[in-house]
């Protein structure tokens, strides 16, 4: 992985990490203080929450996105060390997609005179759980190669002993 990736996808999850910070900084605020009353359009302190624990799981997700980066930078990305965090970016991304399920009945009573609204969240909620199904065949593509890595450094070590 060349440098300039390396540097550009460093600044994208910092921007994400500050980002999201942001965002939970300004729901905690208007949770705190009550600076926004709600008006009964929308049940606002139950999404205020449910904002917060989505940074979260994003906030989980690029500290572990960050830390594989980083091995892949150093050539240790074929290790067992490599699955926790591919383990805990897809947890996190299945909390993502519960989040979005919860912000989703949350917002359905609002829907009922159009639910198609309803149907369209839901749908991206199943899409997010499909994002979490790729990472785990990634994983999986992950466990192959550190096993055939393993195998190489056998192999290697064998031939060593021949020679």
């Amino acid at each position: 992985m060349g440098k300039l990736t390396v540097g550009a996808l460093r600044a994208v999850l910092a921007m994400m990490l500050i980002g999201t910070f942001f965002v939970q900084a300004g729901m905690v605020w208007a949770l705190v203080t009550g600076n926004d009353p709600e008006d009964g359009s929308l049940p606002l302190t139950p999404l205020r929450v449910v904002t917060v624990l989505g940074m979260m799981a994003v906030q989980v997700a690029v500290v572990c996105v960050w830390r594989l980066v980083s091995m892949v930078r150093r050539g240790t990305v074929f290790s067992h060390a490599a699955f926790r965090y591919v383990d805990i970016v897809i947890g996190a991304i299945v909390a993502a997609a519960l989040v979005w399920f919860t912000v989703t009945g949350i917002n359905a009573p609002g829907q009922r005179e159009d639910p198609g609204v309803t149907v369209i969240m839901a749908g991206v909620g199943v899409a997010i759980l499909g994002v979490a199904l790729i990472v785990l065949v990634l994983r999986m593509l992950l466990a192959q190669a550190v096993a055939r890595d393993g195998e190489a450094v056998r192999m290697q070590a064998e031939l060593d002993e021949v020679v």
